[in-house]
């Protein structure tokens, strides 16, 4: 299997084992070491009908997805390299945990399909450090931003 097929597995496999995951109807696309993000529109999402504009906390969620499947993604291609280019059978990857995080809510996410991507902007062994940004329509029109710290192991692994 080549290395695209192998991170693509093993996003869909984490996806299909998460409920909230499901629940949202996330969809992971990889190009390269990117991962796009898709929460696709549905009525359920709606926070504030009257506008109506997405819950707050489903697009919290979806950030703090987004950066924690690019996470998985970026060390799973590290244990490919240092596996000889396969991810051996049983990989189970660690899965980063929120220290904190900040969510910055731009304007209302209107009744449409919302796209996020996650850039590590650092990432020692122990915590990574992550920047995601969602939109709708136009990618230069942010409807919310997160800033966030992941611990990648507990120290004693």
């Amino acid at each position: 299997m080549t290395e695209t097929g192998a991170r693509s597995d093993l996003l869909d496999g984490l996806s299909a084992s998460i409920p909230y995951i499901r629940f949202l109807g996330l969809i992971f696309e990889r190009r390269g070491d990117e991962i796009t993000a898709l929460m696709p529109y549905k009525p359920d999402l709606i926070g504030n009908p009257l506008l109506p504009a997405l819950h707050g906390g489903a697009t919290g969620a979806f950030l703090e997805i987004t950066a924690v499947m690019q996470i998985v993604s970026d060390l799973a291609l590290k244990d490919m390299a240092a596996a000889g280019g396969t991810l051996p059978n049983g990989y189970a990857p660690v899965m980063p945990k929120p220290i904190d995080i900040t969510f910055d809510y731009l304007r209302s996410g209107k009744s449409l399909d919302t796209y996020a991507r996650a850039i590590v902007q650092r990432r020692g062994r122990r915590v990574a450090n992550v920047r995601i940004e969602a939109w709708q329509e136009e990618r230069a029109k942010l409807i919310a931003t997160a800033h966030g710290n992941f611990l990648l192991s507990s120290g004693g692994a």
